[in-house]
């Protein structure tokens, strides 16, 4: 039997994908990414914004014209929007044969069994239940590079948020465990390794009574095999002076850093329910830029949420144009029904919203553009990601590009490279948020 498994959504879906797609191939399957071939679909949906809510309805409803039609014998739901909507997709799509809860991902060998049999069987469990360990993970970013999973759920409770509703509570994964699959992936050939969760740097204060980040990195970068290790989705108020030495320290780990701080104004930041204000933010900024010089700093930021005024907005406006981040990416306020946010007052109209997210964008291209000109002359290494068709040119990343969300190197050289590879770059030319190199000779 042929699966076909689509994976929506953000990174720790993709571990949770990767780890369906291990357990499944234990179990005799295997797998095709042309659904003409395929014998069943899973779909791994995501439901954080509007956006991703829509493109998983979208490959659901796609999904089940297959289903109808007979072309594929099982349809399988899978991930957040399955556990928040499943009774709802059940009465709209009822090609839709069987669903998988996101703590249920272990169940996915009987789910899909079942479906296929013709008796679909639906699994759901404890949203606080521990996270899944042991699954061996068939790795689908290129075998280079891989997300490690370090926790699940979040405590935040953030007003805007359904993670907490779809994903439980913070759990941490045992870091016996965690060290497993690292050693597992680099053994495998991944060589840069990056941490994800809802938030990591809490990490462990569940299992261990306190923030064990510090502990994991140092851990982690004893395994030999491993080049680089990335560190994503740090709240800023969790950032404390142990984390900032070991990465300072350790020559794994990348100088980069992604803090999700959504706001700068401070009435903005208390309707949100963050645990910070501008005055933080900024001092926390400083203090990681004045330790690690040449650290590269992403942040995301949301426009219009409820109640913004344009002096809130002129504040946020300011604060990118002070704070200079290297990174940054603006979504407009996204208004998930059973979250506070949704029942505020004071609404922001859709056309506000985006016109304030395209005003930050201008801004920070601006600001793109010049940091990009400032790394003109720089020697980086870089790891290969492709090469660029029919041309003397690859693809590549530098320790300041996480895959997917930043940009690139343009390499230009003769040399044949494969993908994977470290090589060290001068760094020749910029363009917008790409850079442009050549082999760097001493």
């Amino acid at each position: 039997m042929k699966i076909l498994l689509v994976s929506l959504g953000c990174d720790k879906n993709l571990v949770d994908s990767e780890m369906m797609l291990g357990i499944l191939r234990e179990k005799g399957f295997s797998f095709t990414d042309d659904e003409a071939e395929a014998d069943a679909v899973v779909v791994n949906t995501c439901c954080f914004i509007n956006d991703a809510k829509e493109e998983s309805i979208n490959i659901l409803l796609e999904m089940a014209e297959l289903r109808k039609s007979g072309q594929i014998k099982a349809l399988v739901a899978a991930g957040c929007l399955a556990q928040r909507y499943r009774e709802e997709i059940q009465k709209e799509i009822p090609e839709v044969d069987a669903i998988v809860g996101t703590t249920a991902i272990e169940t996915i060998v009987e789910t899909v069994e079942s479906a296929l049999a013709g008796n679909g069987q639906n699994h759901y469990d404890d949203l606080n239940k521990k996270p899944l360990v042991g699954a061996k993970r068939i790795v689908t970013t290129g075998g280079h590079y891989a997300y490690l999973k370090i926790a699940e759920g979040c405590d935040k409770h953030c007003t805007y948020c359904v993670i907490p509703k779809v994903r439980g509570a913070f759990r941490s994964v045992p870091m016996e465990e965690l060290l497993r699959q690292a050693k597992e992936l680099a053994e495998g050939g991944v060589k840069e390794l990056i941490l994800v969760a809802q938030e990591t740097t809490l990490y462990g204060v569940d299992l261990y009574g306190k923030k064990t980040l510090p502990e994991l990195l140092r851990a982690l970068a004893r395994i030999e095999d491993l080049y680089w290790i990335r560190l994503l989705y740090c709240y800023p108020e969790e950032i404390t002076e142990e984390l900032i030495q070991v990465i300072k320290e350790e020559p794994k780990i990348c100088h980069y850093l992604d803090i999700p701080v959504q706001h700068a104004a401070d009435r903005v930041l208390r309707r949100m329910g963050r645990r910070t204000d501008g005055a933080q933010l900024r001092r926390i900024i400083q203090r990681l830029r004045e330790a690690i010089p040449d650290i590269c700093l992403r942040t995301t930021l949301i426009t219009g949420f409820p109640g913004e005024t344009e002096e809130d907005f002129e504040e946020l406006t300011q604060f990118v144009d002070e704070t200079e981040f290297d990174r940054l990416g603006v979504f407009p306020y996204s208004q998930e029904e059973g979250t506070p946010a949704a029942e505020m007052p004071d609404q922001v109209e859709e056309e506000v919203k985006c016109r304030r997210r395209d005003q930050i964008m201008e801004l920070q291209q601006e600001i793109a553009y010049e940091k990009g000109e400032d790394m003109i002359g720089r020697v980086l290494d870089v790891i290969v990601e492709g090469k660029v068709a029919d041309e003397d040119t690859y693809v590549t990343r530098t320790y300041r590009d996480a895959p997917g969300v930043d940009g690139y190197l343009f390499l230009e050289t003769t040399a044949n490279l494969m993908t994977g590879d470290f090589v060290r770059v001068l760094v020749t030319d910029s363009n917008e948020y790409d850079l442009i190199g050549e082999i760097y000779h001493e």
